[in-house]
């Protein structure tokens, strides 16, 4: 498996689908701190006056619009608690596998690692990779942008910015491996674009969250992928606060073992 997942390395490496995915979230971490710049900071309010942007009404209820919030907090805003993380995440994974059906690859692969655990394994392996590098860069890219906006939000502590990573990298991976699982069932770009949208966004969970409310039986959902990455701690205050990586390593586990079972009994 490892000599696959070197592969797959070198795949990604050379690849431009991870550049691009990575250059959107870079995009959405300059347009957020550009905007906030302009609607919380004087300097950024006297040039939105000139302009037009804002108001003098607006710049006074702007003042306290990032009261509240830290560097962490405002960096989960930018992509990960709205689902713009898993989407844009999500739509690389699908790229990344449905890649080797749609060429004929998966033949090749298949005929010198005949065992599926090694296949779905370097891929899910390779996404949990990749996503740490997507998560530490973005994160990387937030606390740039916010030093050279003067220092729009206060700086988060070390360990709830280790613990915030931790857990949300295993449960977005989790996600990755449901992608992988959705492509290697259908072999199909627009099932697996559908997929990363509508489930890497969270408009299914959410539908089905407001449905089930209203027969008071939706509390389950908090559970799902979607929401633990909105409504998962920042900070560790209890016990409890752990059942983040309960979620990702059970989904991490639950749809790698289903993907290399659907990869089983389908031909290539």
């Amino acid at each position: 498996m490892f000599n696959l997942l070197r592969m797959e390395l070198y795949q990604v490496k050379r690849s431009k689908s991870a550049y691009i995915c990575f250059g959107l979230l870079l995009f959405a971490t300059v347009f957020m701190f550009g905007m906030m710049w302009l609607l919380a900071s004087p300097q950024g309010q006297e040039i939105a006056l000139r302009i037009g942007m804002l108001s003098l009404e607006e710049v006074k209820e702007s003042e306290y619009i990032l009261e509240g919030y830290d560097s962490l907090s405002f960096f989960r805003n930018i992509c990960l608690d709205g689902g713009a993380y898993n989407l844009i995440f999500g739509i690389w994974v699908m790229l990344f596998v449905c890649g080797d059906f749609q060429s004929g690859f998966i033949k090749n692969i298949m005929a010198l690692h005949q065992n599926r655990w090694n296949y779905i394994g370097s891929k899910v392996l390779t996404a949990w990779i990749v996503n740490f590098c997507f998560l530490t860069l973005h994160l990387f890219s937030a606390l740039v942008m916010n030093r050279m906006c003067g220092d729009l939000v206060p700086y988060a502590g070390w360990k709830e910015i280790v613990f915030y990573l931790s857990w949300i990298w295993f449960v977005t991976t989790a996600f990755a491996a449901l992608i992988v699982f959705i492509c290697v069932l259908t072999r199909s770009v627009a099932a697996g674009s559908l997929a990363a949208v509508l489930l890497g966004s969270g408009a299914i969970v959410r539908l089905l969250w407001g449905i089930l409310n209203l027969f008071h039986c939706g509390e389950w959902l908090k559970y799902s992928i979607s929401m633990t990455c909105e409504l998962g701690p920042e900070k560790y205050t209890s016990v409890k606060d752990l059942y983040v990586y309960a979620v990702g390593f059970g989904f991490l586990a639950l749809y790698t073992l289903i993907g290399v079972i659907v990869l089983r009994r389908k031909d290539i």
